[in-house]
């Protein structure tokens, strides 16, 4: 193995983030949908035959066709521009001008390094500067940075600056605490650990907001 090889194994084993935006060639959506499912399909068949597998058989045999759907429509569908969250927004005609706070957001993304599964919560809160976001919208963010190849320290960032840019504020933040199977099936097989992030922008700098946020999530939710 020579020294860039022993870098990118390095770099992977530690789940080393390179960029804050997804590595993405120019000609990424050069492909339709469709065409990159069948690319993928024959990619698949090709791995599972190496590893010797009977794609004859009526368990395997569409095996090959629904992974390179999942990859393209479901899991790596958030790479697609098209499916990004329409950013409309409204008056915060009440005035409220405290933190809002959106906790405990189910987090199914997949890590970048060895295409496993990433799974946790993020809570994500900010403070409007005139201007407000539906709910559910702060949800849809959230999935469509993590339905892609990903690392957790970007993915955070993601959310945040998206946030940002919709609202047209600093001030947002999100924390996400997740478990990585990269890390608790293989390798080291950790099966406790989970990885926490976080990133604060504008006002959550300071410490006694960003101590509210923190305390906010720690609440109990009571049904």
């Amino acid at each position: 193995m020579n020294h860039n090889e022993d870098l990118h194994e390095e770099i992977g084993n530690n789940h080393i983030a390179t960029s804050a935006e997804t590595p993405l060639r120019s000609d990424a959506f050069d492909l339709t949908d469709d065409q990159k499912v069948e690319s993928i399909k024959k990619d698949v068949e090709s791995i599972l035959n190496t590893l010797g597998l009977d794609l004859t058989d009526d368990s395997l045999k569409g095996t090959p066709n629904r992974v390179a759907k999942m990859f393209v429509k479901e899991i790596f569908g958030g790479l697609n521009p098209n499916k990004k969250p329409s950013s409309s927004t409204f008056d915060n005609k009440y005035k409220y001008d405290e933190m809002l706070v959106e906790k405990n957001i189910v987090v199914y993304s997949t890590c970048e390094h060895h295409l496993l599964p990433i799974v946790g919560r993020a809570h994500v809160a900010y403070i409007s500067n005139g201007t407000v976001v539906g709910l559910s919208k702060m949800n849809r963010i959230v999935d469509y940075y993590a339905k892609r190849p990903q690392v957790q320290e970007r993915l955070t960032i993601q959310i945040v600056q998206e946030l940002q840019r919709v609202l047209g504020t600093e001030d947002v933040a999100c924390v996400m605490d997740a478990k990585h199977l990269c890390v608790n099936s293989r390798g080291i097989k950790d099966i406790e650990s989970s990885t926490v992030t976080a990133e604060f922008g504008g006002k959550f700098k300071e410490e006694k907001v960003r101590r509210e946020f923190l305390d906010y999530i720690k609440l109990e939710t009571q049904f």
